[in-house]
């Protein structure tokens, strides 16, 4: 089945506009059974003008009930390519998120959070292609881990999701599997890799159905179509540039490594003349030590000659 690469935006916005995709797609990774969901896209356009491109930006922020009849605040970010400007973006932008009240019920609250990264490029130390990283609440009194959470400590703190495309594998047995798969990065059926094949099976999971079906429209509609070539188009040129200036920095640094190396040689050397010059000095003392000796000795013997005369 043809259906559309949803690391993309504007296909990614799609799922989260339907319901049922989004309680799955949340539901799944926190493994959580999501009661009601509301998911709202925060849009931005980022300008640049170095090379005359706009580029259309999605963050997510989904409310949620769990089945317990908590709420939670679920940021989800979508990241093509690895970058420090997006990095701090994601620092400012969950910032703001912890300064902001949340309304439930039309009444002013403030929720914990849960962050949700879906990364197009691999973290090196990290080989999982699904990584949680959760917090203990551990007593260093009596060094064991305590199992009552507190409201206070919960909405000070948070959880974090981190989905890594490039490492999902073929695997299609959990509920888990099944969600990734559908971020998998093969079976592209163009060199543009916005459409792929989804090569398994879909009668035998109504969520994967349902979100499918989203996807093949997505990017079989000529004008959904359109929107996504236009917005891969320009992170294309974002990332020729943003690889021209890697380029140049990691030159750069080179250059700065070769100048830190001469400095560290040249200061080698002048620790070198220090330590000698210093040597020098302590000899010189040594000398003029010994002299003020002989001095002594001579002024004590024109001394005593004076008292014999």
């Amino acid at each position: 089945m043809l259906i559309a690469n949803p690391i993309y935006d504007v296909v990614f916005k799609r799922l989260m506009e339907n319901d049922k995709v989004a309680k799955f797609f949340i539901g799944t990774l926190l493994d959580e059974v999501i009661e009601n969901v509301e998911v709202k896209p925060q849009e931005f356009t980022y300008v640049n003008d170095l090379v005359g491109v706009a580029v259309f930006r999605l963050d997510f922020i989904a409310t949620i009930k769990t089945q317990t009849g908590e709420f939670k605040k679920v940021l989800i970010e979508v990241q093509k390519a690895r970058n420090f400007i997006d990095l701090m973006r994601f620092r400012n932008y969950l910032a703001e998120q912890y300064k902001k009240e949340d309304l439930i019920d039309n009444k002013a609250t403030i929720l914990p959070i849960t962050t949700i990264y879906i990364l197009g490029f691999n973290l090196p130390e990290i080989e999982t292609p699904c990584l949680k990283i959760e917090r203990n609440y551990k007593d260093l009194v009596n060094q064991q881990i305590i199992l009552e959470r507190s409201d206070f400590a919960e909405k000070l703190t948070h959880d974090s999701f981190i989905v890594q495309v490039k490492r999902i594998t073929n695997r299609y047995q959990t509920k888990l599997d099944k969600l990734l798969s559908l971020f998998e990065q093969k079976y592209f059926l163009d060199d543009k890799k916005i459409t792929k094949n989804f090569q398994h099976d879909l009668e035998s999971d109504e969520d994967i159905k349902s979100t499918t079906t989203i996807l093949h429209y997505v990017g079989t509609n000529p004008a959904e179509r359109k929107l996504l070539e236009d917005e891969q188009e320009a992170w294309r040129s974002i990332d020729v540039m943003m690889g021209d200036l890697r380029s140049k920095m990691i030159e750069s640094e080179k250059i700065l490594k070769e100048k830190d190396k001469t400095i560290n040689e040249n200061k080698k050397v002048i620790n070198e003349k220090d330590k000698a010059l210093g040597e020098k000095d302590k000899a010189l003392n040594e000398n003029k030590k010994v002299i003020n000796e002989k001095d002594k000795l001579i002024e004590e013997l024109m001394r005593k000659l004076n008292e014999k005369k």
